[in-house]
């Protein structure tokens, strides 16, 4: 087994090769500034004596309408490990946060925006980005490369780098990242972080209601080379009703009418769907009600996929996802995959990726094995550098190789797989079919202390599926 991973992952230089294949790659609709900040115990104490707090209340909804929310928001993540975003949804509080907070560096952010940086990175001959706000601050965040473009305001496809409407706002999201084994007094109680990950805090008015640029509809419907994909995320700050009272299902069917007809035009273009950290509810229903029957392909983490277990009303199966074991992730994904039929889904968490997909898609198994060792090495390569902006940057981490940890997680998967299916090819192949789908399997590269984990998840979707063809 270990020389059949190590032939899977020497395929990824071909694979990276390969990119420049890629005609058109859309990545739409959210990009933004993220502000990240390294917050260690001693940087939150600061916080409380700053915001003059010392006890934070321990319940509520995911969204912030005061200071304690926020640190609230900060603990229910660090306590778990897990990453979500939580909303600002109050002007004042804000001005307050943004007073106190401060950041250590300025980076690319949105999904949208990061996935365009990667398809570029890549060497796609053209990727289409949108931004709903371009400042100077948010243009120079694009890489500077002539195959990443976006839209001045008549329409016309730039270089992304170079439409600077300096009349736009600035759209700061907070990345509050934390580590490991790092402990928090407060309240009485020591709050221990089980494993390095992040707090999204986020203000952002365009964004909350996915405004949609008309200039960059224009630019992509006078494309006339072949649209491959077309990356779709940045609804997860919808919210139902909207501040301005109108109904976040009006803004998801505008979208999905404007990529249908992109899609019209280019019938060959895969659209995929990057669900994230959604806390509103009834926007999550109207998400996969929506985008289950639209997109072909769906990218998850072990929180959304709890997330959209609760609803589709599988409480008890998300509530033993909670543990993160493989056993339970996995039957999990296979629920979501029956109940919502979208065409395949992938799921990635700590050490492992996991794609299921209808027998017949498109990318075969074999296919997405070599997409997700890509996305895995690229995924590497950011968490332990920062960022990937080269062909070569993306394969720096391919030197390492799957450590004892992802190799024990990817062997339960292959018994769980053999007594769930009676058949073992997963451990032999990293692929068990059946006659509903094909499950696919691969233990990931992981970096023991990683210098940032901020959009790790668009690199790995959007990687693995682009990779594959």
């Amino acid at each position: 087994m270990e020389r059949f991973w190590s032939r899977i992952y020497q395929t990824v230089s071909a694979t990276a090769a390969s990119m420049n294949q890629i005609d058109t790659v859309l990545s739409v609709f959210n990009s933004n500034i993220d502000a990240v900040a390294k917050v260690s115990p001693q940087r939150f104490a600061q916080w409380l004596e700053s915001f003059d707090i010392d006890s934070v209340e321990e319940t509520g909804e995911s969204t912030i309408v005061s200071v304690s929310d926020f640190l609230r928001g900060f603990l229910y993540c660090f306590e778990r490990g897990i990453a979500q975003e939580w909303l600002i949804q109050d002007t004042a509080t804000f001005e307050q946060i943004k007073k106190t907070v401060g950041y250590d560096r300025l980076q690319m952010g949105g999904q949208g925006g990061i996935i365009g940086n990667v398809m570029s990175a890549a060497g796609v001959k053209q990727v289409y980005v949108h931004a709903a706000s371009l400042p100077s601050q948010q243009a120079d965040l694009f890489l500077h490369n002539t195959n990443l473009l976006s839209a001045d305001s008549d329409g016309t496809a730039k270089p992304a780098y170079s439409v600077v409407r300096d009349h736009d706002t600035p759209l700061i999201h907070w990345i509050l990242e934390f580590d490991k084994g790092d402990s928090i007094e407060l309240n009485g109680k020591t709050y221990t972080c089980p494993k390095s990950n992040r707090f999204i805090a986020t203000y952002d008015p365009l964004n909350f209601k996915l405004a949609i640029d008309s200039s960059f509809v224009k630019a992509v419907d006078s494309c006339e080379t072949p649209i491959n994909y077309c990356l779709l995320s940045g609804f997860q700050m919808l919210t139902e009703p909207l501040a301005d009272g109108s109904s976040a299902q009006e803004r998801i069917d505008n979208s999905i009418a404007v990529v249908s007809s992109w899609k019209a035009k280019h019938p060959s273009m895969l659209i995929h769907f990057e669900f994230a950290s959604t806390q509103d509810k009834k926007v999550r229903k109207m998400l996969l009600d929506s985008f289950a029957p639209f997109a072909d392909s769906m990218g998850v983490n072990e929180q959304e996929l709890i997330d959209l277990l609760e609803v589709i009303d599988e409480k008890e199966l998300a509530q033993s996802c909670r543990s993160s074991s493989v056993e339970s992730l996995i039957a999990g994904l296979i629920a979501l995959y029956e109940e919502c039929k979208t065409p395949r889904i992938q799921l990635h968490y700590f050490g492992q990726f996991v794609t299921i997909q209808k027998n017949g898609f498109i990318v075969t198994p074999e296919q997405n094995l070599r997409g997700m060792a890509f996305a895995a090495t690229a995924a590497a390569s950011k968490a332990s550098t920062g960022s990937i902006d080269t062909v070569e940057s993306l394969l720096a981490a391919s030197t390492l190789s799957v450590n004892d940890t992802a190799r024990e997680l990817f062997y339960r998967a292959a018994d769980f797989t053999a007594e769930l299916f009676g058949s073992d090819s997963l451990k032999t192949s990293g692929v068990v079919s059946t006659d509903r789908f094909d499950l696919i399997v691969i233990p990931t590269l992981l970096v023991e202390k990683p210098v940032t984990l901020v959009g790790m998840g668009d690199t790995i979707s959007s990687l693995s599926l682009t990779g594959a063809r």
